[in-house]
């Protein structure tokens, strides 16, 4: 009984906290059905496992693409297209131009003898401008006079002859043959005689260009030339002078497609000019083009302003109002949304899918910063902002919110 014990106590004796190895207890078999699910268990939990990794990197791979993507698209920035105040009047930039305009040439060669005009002066109508001194022209009006008078001998001559002539015939004495011969020498001296006035009228006519008329009342814009400078006859000599007629002066204005209807012939209109400040010169609208210019898509408009006192200048530049009713809501953006290419005026807007479109626009009046917009866009559209020129339609872009908005230039 002795040893039993002792084993007994050996089996179960608990080791002590100080021992170097600790023999763990025996367990019960496992039986096999219970070992295979536990196994499968396991196999599925690393499947799994597996799965949700590889899930969780194909799901941090795109968002990383993605990124990637959405950084790559070109950032703009965009604005909305403000509403252009109602205003009563239309008022366009204007060229104030003289009523009548002439460049005055010589008709006759020779050298300036005068001038009695200079430039500034006020004349009037077949005043005396300069005199010319033609000694050539001179000479041959001498030449032709004398050769005129000797033609005219000639003619008495034949014509006491022909009479001759003819009374003789009537009794025969000579033949008819010889009557007829001097009723030719006589027509031919008449015909003489009326070359030699033509030419004499025609030298008495150059001779009359030497002295040189205001064609038109108005004042002398130019004179180019001092005297005893050679004179050319014709457009291909040296222009003399320059006069312009300046009361009334013709105010033009190149007025856009949609308020064309607006513009009727006597309806009223002023001019303002920076050099008058708070002064308006009215005037009418004396006539239209009646055709729109198909490169800029405008009516040429004139009207027509008196200028008694001679205040306004030809070649000055001004505004002219027109005072009619401007109703129709137009929309401005500023000048640095437009994309000019050959298709024409453009603006990009920004859609719903971040896609850029390209708008054909119609371009109204200038503000100088913005420009007044027709037809093409509307109050809802983002517009880009200083668009680059590599922008095409359909692009993908990003829209910068912390500018985006509704401001307005």
């Amino acid at each position: 009984m002795q040893p039993e014990t002792e084993a007994h106590r050996t089996e179960t004796h608990v080791p002590h906290r100080g021992d170097a190895a600790v023999t763990p207890p025996d367990l019960p078999a496992v039986p096999p059905r219970n070992g295979l699910l536990i196994a499968g268990i396991f196999i599925l939990l690393l499947a799994v496992g597996g799965a949700v990794s590889m899930l969780s990197r194909n799901h941090a791979a795109r968002a990383l693409a993605d990124e990637t993507q959405q950084e790559a698209l070109p950032v703009v920035a965009v604005i909305r297209a403000s509403a252009a105040p109602l205003d009563q009047q239309l008022v366009l930039p204007a060229s104030i131009e003289a009523y009548e305009e002439s460049p005055i040439y010589a008709r006759t060669n020779g050298y300036l003898l005068r001038w009695t005009k200079d430039i500034g002066s006020r004349v009037k109508k077949a005043e005396l401008l300069a005199e010319i001194d033609t000694p050539e022209i001179d000479q041959e009006l001498m030449q032709a006079r004398a050769a005129r008078q000797q033609v005219a001998a000639q003619l008495e001559i034949a014509k006491i002859s022909n009479e001759r002539w003819q009374n003789l015939r009537k009794t025969d004495s000579v033949s008819q043959q010889e009557a007829d011969m001097q009723l030719s020498n006589y027509q031919q001296a008449v015909a003489n005689l009326a070359a030699a006035d033509a030419n004499v009228r025609r030298l008495e006519q150059l001779e009359s260009f030497k002295r040189v008329y205001a064609p038109f009342s108005g004042v002398l814009t130019k004179r180019n030339v001092d005297p005893g400078a050679l004179i050319n006859a014709g457009s291909n000599g040296k222009e003399l002078f320059d006069i312009a007629r300046v009361d009334p002066l013709r105010v033009f204005a190149n007025v856009p497609q949609s308020y064309t209807p607006a513009i009727k012939v006597g309806m009223p209109a002023f001019v303002v000019l920076q050099e008058f400040p708070g002064r308006k010169f009215n005037g009418k609208v004396a006539r239209t083009a009646d055709a729109i210019d198909p490169l800029t898509r405008t009516l040429r408009a004139e009207v027509d302003v008196p200028n008694q006192n001679g205040e306004l200048l030809p070649g000055a530049f001004g505004e002219l109002h027109f005072k009619i009713d401007v109703t129709a809501k137009k929309l401005t953006v500023p000048i640095n949304a437009l994309l000019f290419r050959k298709e024409g005026a453009q603006v990009a807007v920004v859609g719903p899918d971040g896609k850029v479109q390209l708008r054909h626009i119609s371009i109204g009046r200038d503000y100088g910063t913005s420009l007044e917009v027709l037809e093409g866009i509307g109050v809802e559209d983002r517009i880009v902002i200083n668009p680059p020129d590599s922008l095409e339609e359909g692009q993908a872009v990003r829209v910068n919110e912390e500018k985006a908005g509704d401001k307005t230039s």
